[in-house]
């Protein structure tokens, strides 16, 4: 089992904790990855664009002037997209853009992510994230302590008030509870920062 250093809110080591292989060692699947990450996004659309084509827009389909001999281009109704109020060409329609991706899949997309996050070193494991104070500064500290300088994902155990409002106003800092950590929130944050309780409970729900 790999070991990782567990950090107080300073910054400092203050232990050690093991980690189950089943989740934080899996190998790196970039493909499966890929994949989970491009259905997650799909399925983020709306798919609600709509445009009225030239059998839509108001108006008729009686040809505007003859063909020849008017000193105009031929024409063959006001409804057409080159017209002002004409329908759009290849018009815009609800659709939906939604990918299935089964359960087998999704989760071994999300081991092979956040062990990927381990094994570069950017996952980072703290006691707990219980903040004194609601005020950014105290997380622009907590930041300052690990040295982190890009996107930051962190990862509670359990709702936490002042952990959302003092990242609230942090535009490369986002907080999630462990329950809603998904694939693409591990793809796409730099530095993971997880509480050990998190830890814990992502071990029990993805070693099943």
């Amino acid at each position: 089992m790999a070991n990782t250093k567990v950090y107080n809110l300073e910054g400092t080591a203050v232990g050690t904790l093991k980690l189950d292989d089943k989740v934080f060692g899996v190998p790196f699947n970039e493909p499966l990855i890929h994949q989970v990450v491009v259905a997650y996004l799909a399925n983020q659309r709306q798919g609600t664009k709509s445009t009225l084509s030239r059998s839509e827009v108001r108006g008729h389909a009686k040809k505007p002037w003859r063909q020849k001999h008017t000193g105009h281009a031929r024409q063959g109704s006001r409804r057409s997209p080159q017209w002002i109020k004409g329908g759009m060409a290849f018009a815009l329609k609800p659709r939906d853009f939604g990918h299935k991706v089964n359960k087998t899949t999704r989760r071994s997309a999300f081991r092979s992510a956040i062990s990927a996050k381990l094994e570069q070193k950017d996952l980072f494991v703290v006691e707990d994230m219980n903040l004194k104070t609601h005020k950014t500064k105290a997380m622009v500290e907590v930041l300052e302590n690990f040295k982190f300088k890009k996107s930051v994902l962190v990862v509670l155990d359990s709702p936490n008030d002042n952990v959302m409002m003092a990242c609230a106003n942090l535009p490369n800092v986002s907080v999630v509870n462990y329950d809603l950590l998904n694939t693409y929130q591990i793809a796409s944050t730099d530095k993971l920062l997880i509480t050990k309780q998190a830890i814990k409970s992502i071990e029990e729900a993805y070693t099943e």
